[in-house]
């Protein structure tokens, strides 16, 4: 066997540490952390790793086949709303949340003099959904309510973003976002739940329903409602934040809650019904149900009439998170491929010597390689932004220059919808795959990618399905002029891609990226309805070539290292996504697939000189 993985050493995707045979998440993370901050997290992600590989994979499983159920009344008919939780959830609950990993982006770290960055959240939420993509959901938006009353809370709210960020699991309550309502779903503007303020009792009650609330008994649940005389659309939308528990009677924590096994003795509920859970396909780990507003008791997020603006915000990062998520569920999908592969035999070989089973592998390797790197390279430019803000909010002791921070909100929220939209679909494709691997026990609930293909297939549709996230590519690309920071970010690696293995790939990348800017300028042009028809494509092709130019600038300096591995996957991108190839490629004599095999698959070590001209069909 050549240097690399060997994944023969294994009997499953499990009881591993996910971090350390992830080398395409170091790599991305090396790169996108502050030299201090990677020295600082490299041994807290091993070991965040090796607990979601072991602990966290094994109740997932249990979780998966034993989720929450909702006990809407007690015996005697009266409102409850416990929602009753496996001991393996909470479990797992209580290990990720005290490994800091809402924490530490948001509370200085122990060890440090700052918080880490949001990218060290989403890597670590990388890992965690390698084994429950449905427990990444409220993590995902406890992270998201903590942003929003960072960036627009006046201090009344104090006591729940504390309770947000604890890293201590008995103070701690989960964040929620009731956005959705069955007339209007995607369309947030109809929304028809109304907030009246109520002298007497000196709060805000809400009347209505909302339809699809994930995390349904969060006691950090945010939602949308219209105030007394606003405007109609999303102009009139204010932010409330709604506990589970009566506001009067303070703060809900999870120590609390489950002191008194989720009952509330002493502490009154808040005026709300979780009418039902839904019946989903997958995500079981995560309770999502309809709720009846009733005169709830709501605390105001803010300033009126700004929710949606605020929304946005938490929308911002919640569709960053779900790339996250997608990508740690690829992740999955590929480590259990290439470990059923090297061990399974067929015809007297493991199914992994076969020619189209490794391409198979490569290509789903070079699809993780370009998911990953994507959704990084945007989580730092996100990260570039929160910070920006915190220095303006006065944290005098971060340091950014306000130029390039403006640079870097124009770029990601053209490249936020875009990475949600694609690395959504690429999940569903590669969990798909993996079970056909796996063979008919693929398709069984005893191998967890039955279960990863069931998680994978929602991630498309949270937080905008691919029509309304193409939309939102449109209105980035209109009210930012977001092309003018793409054009430049292209631009700027294609410019430092130099070594002579990347000039072919280069030349093709470049050729795109003048026949994309023609497609832009062309749509600037156009009627509303055709530049709408256009829009979903013009989002695939700015991944694919922004995707193969990333891959090609990071080729390059690991070539200048002696590393001629990344080289070889960004070809293959290339080649895969925007190569015109003549006969399919038949009549091309490419064997990468099979010469490659082990550097892409099983992150073999490559000498740059091997590959300095293009690997060509033997003689």
């Amino acid at each position: 066997m050549t240097d690399g993985i060997d994944y023969d050493d294994f009997e499953a995707g499990r009881h591993v540490n996910y971090w350390e045979l992830d080398r395409t998440l170091q790599r991305e993370l090396r790169r996108v952390y502050k030299a201090d901050e990677f020295a600082w997290a490299e041994p807290r992600l091993s070991e965040f790793g090796d607990l979601i590989g072991h602990t966290v994979a094994d109740n997932a499983d249990y979780v998966d086949d034993h989720g929450p159920e909702l006990e809407t009344y007690d015996e005697y008919g009266d409102v409850q709303n416990r929602v009753r939780y496996p001991a393996e959830q909470l479990e797992n609950e209580r290990a990720v949340y005290e490994a800091g990993i809402v924490a530490d982006s948001f509370e200085t770290p122990p060890g440090r003099d700052e918080p880490m960055a949001l990218s060290h959240y989403l890597a670590q939420l990388h890992l965690l959904c390698y084994a429950d993509g449905g427990f990444g959901c409220p993590v995902a938006m406890t992270a998201g309510a903590a942003l929003v009353l960072e960036k627009f809370d006046d201090g009344d709210l104090e006591g729940y973003y504390d309770g947000l960020v604890s890293r201590e699991y008995d103070d701690l309550l989960e964040g929620a976002m009731f956005l959705t309502e069955e007339q209007g779903g995607s369309d947030v503007g109809a929304n028809e739940t109304t907030a009246e303020y109520d002298e007497a009792a000196g709060c805000w009650r809400l009347t209505g329903e909302k339809w699809f609330c994930s995390n349904i008994d969060a006691e950090g649940t945010l939602a949308l409602a219209r105030t007394r005389d606003a405007p109609e659309g999303t102009d009139g939308l204010s932010m409330f934040l709604v506990p589970h528990g009566d506001p009067d009677a303070g703060v809900l924590t999870k120590g609390e809650r489950q002191e008194h096994a989720g009952a509330l003795p002493g502490k009154r509920l808040n005026d709300q019904r979780y009418r039902r859970l839904k019946d989903k396909l997958g995500t079981i780990a995560v309770p999502t149900g309809e709720v009846e507003f009733d005169g709830t008791k709501a605390l105001l997020v803010g300033e009126e009439e700004q929710g949606f603006k605020q929304m946005a915000e938490m929308l911002n990062l919640e569709r960053l998170s779900n790339a996250a998520a997608s990508c740690g569920i690829m992740g999955r999908a590929l480590l259990e491929s290439k470990v059923h592969a090297a061990n399974r035999e067929a015809f007297g070989n493991t199914i992994d010597q076969y020619p189209l089973m490794r391409e198979d592998l490569v290509d789903m390797a070079v699809d993780y390689e370009a998911a990953t790197a994507y959704v990084f390279e945007t989580a730092r430019l996100f990260s570039e932004r929160e910070r920006a803000e915190r220095a303006a909010r006065g944290d005098e002791s971060v340091d950014v220059d306000e130029g390039v921070a403006e640079d870097a909100y124009r770029l990601m929220r053209l490249l936020i919808p875009i990475a949600k939209l694609r690395t959504g679909r690429m999940a569903v494709d590669t969990t798909s795959y993996a079970m056909e691997i796996q063979g008919g026990n693929g398709y069984v609930n005893d191998f967890v990618t039955h279960r990863l293909l069931r998680d994978a297939q929602v991630l498309p549709i949270w937080e905008g399905t691919e029509n309304i996230l193409s939309l939102d590519v449109l209105r980035a690309l209109e009210a930012e002029a977001a092309h003018e920071p793409l054009t430049e970010a292209i631009q700027e690696r294609l410019d430092a891609v130099t070594h002579p293995a990347l000039e072919e790939s280069a030349a093709i990348v470049d050729a795109e990226f003048t026949d994309l800017a023609t497609a832009l300028a062309a749509l600037a042009g156009e009627d509303d309805d055709y530049v709408q028809l256009s829009a979903k494509r013009l989002a695939h092709y700015i991944f694919e070539v922004f995707t193969a130019a990333l891959l090609l600038e990071q080729a390059q300096a690991k070539l200048e290292e002696g590393d001629g591995r990344l080289a070889l996957v960004a070809t293959r991108f290339v080649t895969t996504e925007l190569e015109n190839r003549e006969a399919r490629g038949i009549t091309s004599g490419d064997r990468l697939p099979l010469e490659a095999f082990d550097a892409i698959v099983r992150y073999a070590p490559v000498e740059p000189g091997a590959i300095e001209t293009p690997l060509e069909a033997d003689d």
